[in-house]
């Protein structure tokens, strides 16, 4: 009687158990969807940059360039003492990854030229957040520091269309000559410009660029050191995805009264971006 007691405990306990399982597999079970919006959050989660890695900064400029931006360059005689100018300085970084840049400072018998590149690989920590939303937002915090002048209804924002807007292809610094400083050319004035005025001068504001990257902008300052020759820099920042490339590039004459020649600058300073852009690109 023992044996058959057991044997009936041990089939009512397998009844219980057949029983739960089959209703807990029904359609209308609650457990298919016991997280609704777990679906719904992996599929919000904000996709990666393009971009995982970054150019060399130092081997990014080509000698053709820094031919162009930097005219004394290829006044140096000693072809070490040239070598070592072409390579440039690194500049001091902790992630290669992320942050990187290149500087270049040459001296000509007409002025001293500065060149800095930097990329910036910008990565969000904000599942919702895209890396290149996060990268927008660093450039919009650039753009607005610069605090670029709003455009005025006679000049092109791109700087790309009209007949004195500047052009890439256009510089006149392919042979290598040193700005207007050199030539005379350029007016003491201070304007953007230098030697241009007019409509030509409106032109050459600082100013959004439409044919950079996803989004750009070049900025043109002239400034002077007391009784020295005024300075003139010119920046250009972009961003491409998840990358916003810096260039400041910067000429100083050595005559004072001289204003580098702000339409040829933006020329260099632009080419060099859009070649950068390229590489990036590719």
């Amino acid at each position: 009687m023992q044996r058959k007691a057991y044997v009936t405990g041990t089939a009512a306990l397998l009844a219980a158990l057949l029983a739960g399982c089959t209703s807990g597999s029904g359609g209308d079970s609650p457990t298919d969807n016991a997280n609704p919006g777990a679906a719904d959050t992996a599929s919000a989660v904000a996709q990666p940059g393009k971009y995982r890695t970054l150019p060399e900064p130092c081997g990014a400029v080509g000698h053709d360039s820094l031919d162009s931006l930097l005219p004394g360059i290829k006044q140096i005689a000693d072809p070490d003492q040239r070598d070592k100018a072409y390579q440039g300085q690194a500049a001091l970084t902790y992630d290669t990854d992320r942050k990187v840049g290149c500087r270049w400072k040459v001296e000509s018998a007409d002025a001293t030229d500065h060149l800095s590149v930097d990329f910036e690989r910008v990565v969000s920590y904000d599942n919702t957040v895209s890396d290149d939303d996060q990268a927008k937002k660093l450039f919009e915090g650039k753009e607005s520091a610069a605090d670029l002048p709003a455009p005025s209804s006679s000049s092109p924002t791109s700087g790309t269309s009209g007949t004195t807007a500047p052009t890439p292809t256009s510089s006149p610094s392919s042979s290598g000559s040193p700005s207007s400083s050199a030539s005379g050319g350029a007016s003491p004035s201070g304007s953007p410009s230098g030697s241009s005025s007019g409509s030509a001068a409106a032109d050459l504001q600082p100013r959004v660029l439409s044919d950079l990257g996803d989004e750009a902008y070049i900025d043109d300052q002239l400034g002077s050191s007391g009784s020295t020759a005024e300075q003139r820099t010119v920046t250009v920042v972009f961003r491409t995805s998840n990358v916003v490339v810096t260039i400041v590039y910067e000429e100083q004459p050595t005559a004072v009264g001289t204003v580098p020649d702000s339409k040829e600058m933006q020329d260099r300073a632009r080419n060099l971006a859009s070649q950068l852009d390229g590489t990036l690109g590719g």
